[in-house]
């Protein structure tokens, strides 16, 4: 594990750990208030976060924002990564061994910022994060605790792309986490 965001980032840059290096314009790293309590994970980087090399700044990463917006949070506050810091060809999910071989930069981002919260962002962080027995439907606005780390699945943005109904789920999953935020504090 590297003891600083420097030692981290540099050893992602030259990654070559799984077959997504031979595709990606740019590692996505993470972006975000490094301090944060609140953490974001999706699956990894569509085309528009490929090119820039930040999470979440396509189509529905303007949607997560928006959301941000009506529930009082600002991006900038939070700090938002992804299970592969690599873009998945044709959006495709990330497979098992791709995850496989991201999942300890993730690990090691938590470990830096020692989040109280993290926001689980449909299927692929769920399974990878708390295990390939859970189900988004199921699990999606309900709390989990490990290692005295707080969870909440909820809704990937782009699946609020594909189907509208679940824009209100996201919101009050969202709005659960400022509340459980604020009794923190």
């Amino acid at each position: 594990m590297y003891e600083t965001w420097e030692e981290l980032e540099n050893s992602i840059v030259n990654c070559n750990k799984c077959k997504l290096c031979k595709t990606r314009q740019n590692i996505v790293f993470g972006t975000g208030n490094r301090n944060s309590k609140i953490m974001f994970i999706g699956e990894g980087p569509g085309a528009d976060e490929d090119m820039q090399g930040e999470p979440f700044v396509g189509r529905a990463g303007k949607l997560m924002n928006m959301a941000f917006g009506i529930i009082g949070i600002r991006r900038e506050e939070v700090y938002i990564a992804n299970i592969v810091k690599c873009r998945p060809p044709a959006n495709r999910n990330p497979e098992d061994d791709e995850a496989s071989a991201c999942l300890n930069y993730l690990r090691n981002q938590v470990m830096l910022i020692k989040p109280k919260i993290i926001v689980l962002l449909g299927s692929v962080a769920l399974k990878n994060i708390l295990g390939k027995e859970y189900g988004i439907t199921a699990s999606r606005g309900k709390w989990f605790e490990k290692k005295e780390i707080k969870y909440i699945p909820t809704w990937h943005p782009a699946a609020l792309l594909r189907d509208e109904t679940k824009k209100a789920d996201f919101i009050k999953d969202l709005k659960l986490v400022v509340e459980e935020l604020n009794k923190e504090n």
